[in-house]
């Protein structure tokens, strides 16, 4: 008997789906449990956490962030972050992998990173064990000479790869005000940015280059408004013109230093200044040189300086009065870090050889007192001597002294 088309048509489907239903649908799902069991298989396990027991007994657990100069960093997963001396940890055990640098290393370039050892680290009793994840023998290291534990991620960083042109800067910007409003109007502004980029941009590994950027200024204005002397049986009325009495004083530097070794450097550097009172239109400074970084600890620095250079004044009174000098700038400047306050001192000779009565000198002074997170209050002074500025009148002061008040923030770096 011979079905109709349209029923073996229908047959032939319903044939179709049954394939599809009960032979390939059981296969395609075999195949795809067995595809997640491999794929699970083949994906790496995540790193254990890492342990920090401390002398009481206690147990956290979390990620070891690093040990630097004896202050061991930790994030806990209930804590949060906590720091700590070594003298309060009993034992210290890693998951991930960490460098050691030992204090007598000086890490400096990528090649001197093999002499580093790596791995997951157990520390206890006093003693740094590092286990290499390339099966190489395990190094044991007294604890006082790891002075700096940190994850390998890191070091990699910065030793391999450089900031972007705004990343890596640290530093601080300030701004102050003074407004009078009386039988005579005042207004003073104040202000200024401070930027350091030192790169590698951690403090356990020896300086490749660091670049600096500074502006200082302040701008004030007195006005005496216009008033008329009244006349009297002899003599008329006289009317006197109103007044305005203006400082401005501007300076801006830029300097870019190359390490050599972990103290001496060559540098760079251009710098600007503005006094009105001083009758300076504007010194332009461009030179270079070397320096030397006399004192470097966690909580001080002080570098000393001196350079070749062209520099060229300009006068507010006349093009007459204006020079161009060959001369030097001897520098030194200092930091102190502690707890309730932050003190710079910068100190410069800036002497001419082809004209030895023009040379200059300058002082800053500055104290931040913290107040609140990355607000701080600040106080500085600028001092500034030019031995020759032009004859006018009224008579140039050669010495201009300023005091300043303001806000500083913190700019920190975001490497």
């Amino acid at each position: 008997m011979t079905l109709p088309a349209s029923l073996s048509l229908a047959l032939f489907r319903v044939r179709i789906s049954y394939i599809l239903k009960y032979a390939v649908a059981p296969i395609a799902i075999a195949a795809a449990v067995t595809s997640s069991t491999c794929f699970a298989q083949n994906k790496p396990a995540a790193a254990a956490p890492d342990v920090l027991v401390l002398s009481n007994g206690d147990t956290l657990h979390g990620k070891f962030v690093n040990a630097v100069s004896g202050k061991v960093n930790f994030h806990s997963d209930i804590l949060g972050d906590i720091s700590l001396d070594w003298d309060k940890v009993k034992e210290l055990h890693t998951g991930q992998q960490v460098a050691v640098l030992k204090s007598n290393t000086k890490v400096r370039g990528k090649g001197s990173v093999k002499q580093v050892p790596m791995g997951t680290v157990d520390v206890a009793d006093k003693t740094v064990t590092v286990h290499p994840a390339n099966g190489a023998n395990e190094e044991t290291i007294p604890l006082k000479d790891a002075e700096y534990v940190v994850d390998k991620t890191t070091l990699n960083k910065e030793l391999f790869h450089h900031p972007g042109i705004t990343e890596g800067w640290n530093g601080a910007a300030t701004a102050g005000a003074t407004l009078v409003t009386a039988t005579e109007n005042q207004y003073t502004f104040s202000g200024g940015i401070g930027l350091v980029r030192v790169v590698p941009t951690v403090s356990w590994l020896s300086p490749r280059d660091r670049t600096s950027l500074d502006f200082t200024g302040s701008f004030g204005k007195i006005t005496q408004p216009s008033y008329t002397i009244p006349a009297t049986g002899t003599t008329p009325a006289i009317f006197v013109a109103a007044v305005s009495t203006k400082s401005a004083i501007y300076h801006a530097d830029a300097e870019r230093d190359e390490y050599f070794s972990p103290r001496f450097f060559a540098l760079a550097q251009t710098a600007f200044d503005h006094n009105y009172g001083q009758d300076l239109d504007l010194q332009q400074i461009y030179g270079g040189g070397g320096g030397w970084t006399a004192l470097k600890t966690p909580k001080q620095e002080a570098d000393l300086k001196a350079t070749m250079q062209y520099e060229k004044q300009g006068f507010i009174s006349g093009a007459s009065a204006n020079q161009n000098l060959v001369g030097s700038t001897f520098s030194a400047s200092y930091l102190l870090h502690m707890k309730l306050v932050t003190y710079t001192q910068g100190l410069a000779f800036i002497p001419a050889y082809n004209n030895f009565h023009a040379y200059s000198t300058n002082e800053t002074n500055t104290l931040a007192f913290p107040a609140y997170k990355r607000l701080s209050f600040s106080v500085g002074t600028l001092d500034s001597y030019l031995n020759d500025p032009p004859v006018s009148l009224p008579p140039t002061k050669r010495n201009s002294f300023q005091f300043t008040m303001g806000l500083t923030y913190a700019i920190k770096s975001s490497y």
